[in-house]
C-alpha cells in the first residue's frame, strides 16, 4: 500500500465566484477529480484539504492550483476537467496500490453500491475511464451496473444521450422469418436492456425518454458512420461481436463521452470459424491507456447460488477439455 498523506493549501485570491467555478455544480469537478486520482478533496472556502497516497495528492495539488488560476479567465465544465485531468496523465496514477473510491450511484430506486472487490473495483474504473470493459459469466451485474452508472450520468446532465446496444446474433432464428417489422424483430434481443431501464427508472420515464431519443436502444449495425459525442454507450453482449464491428463501435466514441463493452468469453454464438470481438479486443487493448478491463468469476455471480455453481462446473469442464482434447 502507498504511503499516505495530507496536503492543506489556500487558493488565492479568494473570491467567492472562482471558487464556485472551480468546484462545480454540487462540488461535481472535486468529485471528479477524487475519483479519477483516488483522493479526498475537502475545502472551508478556498481552503483545500487533499488526503491520499503522497503521488495522487502531489498531482492532485497541482491540478488544483492550475485550475484556480483557468478559473479566473473561463467557465469551467466537466469537459475542461476532463482535459485538464489527461494533460497531467491522470491515468497513470490509478494502479493496484491505489484503493478504489467507493462509487455510490444513486437512482429511482435507491442507491447502488458494488457488491465485492470486483463489482467495486468495476465501478470506479466506469467512473475514472472513458472506455471500459467488464468480462465475465451471467449474473456478476456486469450490464446492470453499466445501465445504472449510465442512469445516473444522465440524472445528473453528464450526458445528453443514453445509448444501449446490442449485437442482434441469431440463436436458432433467422431474422428475417421472425413475424413483425424490424422493431419487432429486434427487441427480442434487447430485452435485458429494457428490463434494466425500467428497474432504474419506471416504465413511464423510459418510454417518455425513448420517444425523445434520449435513450436509444439500437442494434449494432445502427451505430456504423455515426460519432457520439456527450453519450453513455453500452454495448452488450459482447462476445457476439466480429471484430470489424468492435473495432467499428469503439472508434464511434466521441468528446464527452463514456463507453462500457460487456460480454462473457464462454457464451459465443458466433460461426466457429469467426473470432470474437471480444477476444480480439483483449488481445489488442489489454495495454492501452484510458482503457480499463474489469475480469469477474464465479465468485461475483449475485443471482442464484446455483448459478455460481453452473458457471463453476462448466468452467470446470472447459479446463479439463482444454487439457485432454475434445474427443478424450
Amino acid at each position: 500500500m502507498s504511503a499516505r498523506t495530507t496536503s492543506e493549501f489556500v487558493l488565492e485570491p479568494a473570491e467567492t465566484e472562482r471558487l464556485a467555478n472551480l468546484s462545480g455544480p454540487f462540488d461535481g469537478h472535486l468529485r471528479q477529480i477524487e475519483l479519477r486520482l483516488g483522493v479526498e478533496i475537502a475545502n472551508r472556502g478556498n481552503v483545500f484539504r487533499v488526503v491520499g497516497p503522497t503521488a495522487a495528492v502531489n498531482k492532485a495539488e497541482r491540478l488544483l492550483r492550475q485550475l484556480w488560476k483557468d478559473a479566473a479567465e473561463e467557465t469551467l465544465d466537466e469537459g475542461a476537467i476532463h482535459l485538464a485531468l489527461a494533460e497531467a496523465q491522470a491515468d497513470g496514477l490509478v494502479n493496484a496500490d491505489i484503493e478504489p473510491q467507493e462509487v455510490a450511484i444513486r437512482v429511482k430506486r435507491g442507491t447502488i453500491r458494488g457488491r465485492g472487490a470486483n463489482q467495486a473495483k468495476y465501478l470506479h474504473a466506469i467512473a475514472t475511464h472513458d472506455i471500459n470493459f467488464g468480462i465475465g459469466p451471467a449474473g456478476t451485474g456486469k450490464t446492470f451496473l453499466a445501465v445504472a452508472s449510465a442512469v445516473e450520468a444522465l440524472n445528473e446532465s453528464r450526458v445528453q444521450r443514453l445509448i444501449l446496444v446490442r449485437p442482434a446474433v441469431e440463436a436458432g432464428e433467422k431474422l428475417g422469418f421472425l413475424p413483425g417489422d424490424l422493431t419487432q424483430k429486434v427487441d427480442p434481443y434487447l430485452r435485458p436492456l429494457y428490463d434494466a431501464l425500467y428497474e432504474m427508472l419506471g416504465v413511464e420515464k423510459v418510454v417518455k425518454l425513448l420517444e425523445k431519443n434520449v435513450i436509444e436502444i439500437a442494434p449494432l449495425a445502427y451505430m456504423r458512420g455515426r460519432t457520439l459525442n456527450d453519450a453513455y454507450v453500452i454495448l452488450d453482449e459482447a462476445q457476439n461481436t466480429t471484430i470489424e464491428q468492435m473495432k467499428m463501435f469503439l472508434t464511434r466514441i466521441g468528446y464527452g463521452s463514456t463507453a462500457v463493452v460487456t460480454g462473457d468469453l464462454t457464451q459465443i454464438d458466433l460461426p466457429r470459424h469467426v473470432k470474437s470481438g471480444l477476444k480480439d479486443a483483449l488481445d489488442v487493448l489489454r495495454n492501452v491507456d484510458g482503457i480499463s478491463f474489469t475480469f469477474f468469476e464465479a465468485r461475483d455471480v449475485v443471482r442464484h447460488p446455483l448459478v455460481a455453481r453452473i458457471v463453476t462446473a462448466y468452467d470446470a469442464r472447459d479446463a479439463e477439455t482444454a487439457q485432454t482434447g475434445p474427443n478424450a
